[in-house]
């Protein structure tokens, strides 16, 4: 399988090999200190292969990929291990952020409940020397709230002669590759300029709770926690470096898998620990999602959002519709027999490429569409929805479709502490503050010819 921009005659998206299982790398023992028994297994290096991901060669620079391949278990053990080696003035901060849709493998992987899955792997990462353990659930409220806001500004400054629609959401991170270093105009312009959760959690921590803290960011060794691969292309992002002081906000991304294998292995007596938050003393208590099904349910927010805005009306339950298949539907508001909202999901990289072909040739219906690259939404990203032999889970992503769907909803207006957010740290919901540290811009292809195949 090629994707559309390839003329060669072998594809150099990465293919699945035997060596998959036999590489690995060696993971410091914990227990080596005060000659504690114990020992960390070695842990295989992570790889993409193309069921994971859509970043082939014409993704990926040769420097970028020195960058991805640095990011890995080896790297997160580099910091522990200096922490507890160097002179305390040399130590590093480490905090760790979780994506929610990480939760349900945990909960899955372990037999527990989501919340106390949030805690055995709060304490267990607080057992190995992480002092701060974060939910990036505050950065997507930020994130769905901007994207919101956005819509509603496309929509009424739309023409026939300047079309600022259909708005495609920007949170996947394997899309947005593929959007700007392949697809370019007339893609990119209809991208959603709000960051994603990742980009804005990194912000959050680099910049407001190292201020709170009286930290300097490069203090501070920030690792998320995520379920696909492509998060980790997603730090290398040019334009994400936290300003004004110039350092990334993600200084490495692990996969839900990576970390469960590590827990795994270890030996270490773990006490359950609250989740942090970025206000300092205080804890999250309970675990608490946004309303989509395997996502952080852009579409279901923005559709109220718009509804309520655009035409005052109240939308309770989003009533999907599946089209071409159940990676592919719709919703939409209609008003004696008229449709004035017409929304899309778009799951996975077959229904992605039919979207592009119908934009390009201007017969696009819908006014919104999220779009994910992961066939079945952010809850199978490869990283964790797999089995030994790299292939989809199915039944695990059953059940974790099932845990997910029981985390209560919480809508991003309703939080307190992004209210409160956006009048300290950004000086309003509408200020430039707020614009430059949530908004992003696109670039389109053409990059250096300088790449290579890595495994990841």
């Amino acid at each position: 399988m090629k994707c559309e921009h390839c003329t060669r005659k072998e594809c150099n998206k990465k293919t699945k090999t035997e060596d998959q299982e036999n590489a690995s790398v060696g993971v410091p023992s914990l227990a080596q200190d005060h000659a504690e028994k114990g020992e960390f297994h070695k842990l295989a290096d992570a790889k993409i292969f193309l069921s994971d991901c859509l970043a082939c060669d014409s993704c990926v620079t040769a420097e970028e990929g020195l960058q991805v391949s640095q990011q890995n278990v080896k790297d997160f053990f580099r910091v522990l291990n200096l922490n507890k080696k160097c002179d305390p003035s040399q130590h590093k901060v480490l905090a760790v952020s979780v994506c929610p849709q990480s939760l349900p493998y945990f909960a899955a992987k372990f037999r527990l409940s989501v919340t106390d899955a949030s805690r055995r792997l709060c304490g267990f990462l607080k057992s190995l020397g992480v002092h701060y353990v974060f939910d990036t659930t505050i950065a997507a409220d930020f994130s769905i709230l901007e994207s919101q806001k956005e819509f509603v500004r496309r929509y009424q400054q739309h023409s026939e002669e300047e079309p600022a629609l259909p708005m495609l959401t920007s949170a996947c991170p394997g899309w947005v590759r593929y959007a700007e270093r392949v697809l370019g105009h007339p893609v990119t312009p209809h991208l959603c300029t709000a960051k994603s959760p990742q980009q804005i959690m990194g912000s959050l921590v680099k910049d407001y709770f190292a201020r709170q803290q009286n930290l300097s960011p490069d203090k501070i060794f920030h690792v998320i926690v995520a379920p696909c691969y492509d998060k980790k292309l997603e730090a290398l992002r040019e334009d994400f470096p936290t300003a004004p002081h110039g350092f990334r906000s993600a200084d490495c991304v692990l996969t839900s898998g990576e970390i469960a294998q590590i827990m795994e292995q270890s030996d270490l007596t773990v006490k359950d620990a609250a989740v942090d938050t970025v206000f300092g003393g205080l804890k999250e208590e309970e675990v608490r999602r946004h309303d989509g099904a395997s996502s952080d349910g852009y579409l279901a927010h923005v559709f109220r959002h718009a509804a309520k805005q655009l035409f005052d009306e109240d939308v309770g339950e989003v009533t999907y519709r599946t089209l071409r298949n159940k990676d592919f539907q719709e919703v939409t508001l209609e008003k004696n027999g008229e449709v004035l909202l017409r929304f899309a999901a778009a799951y996975g990289f077959r229904n992605i490429q039919n979207v592009v072909l119908k934009l390009k040739k201007g017969r696009f219906p819908y006014h919104f569409v999220e779009v994910l690259a992961c066939a079945g939404g952010c809850l199978n990203g490869r990283g964790q929805a797999q089995t030994e032999d790299g292939r989809a889970d199915k039944a695990l992503l059953r059940q974790m479709e099932g845990i997910y769907a029981d985390i209560p909803v919480r809508p991003p207006e309703s939080s307190a502490h992004v209210q409160e957010l956006y009048q300290e740290w950004l000086d309003g919901a509408d200020s430039p503050r707020a614009q430059e540290a949530l908004h992003t811009k696109y670039q389109g292809p053409g990059l250096p010819a300088l790449s290579r195949d890595i495994k990841w």
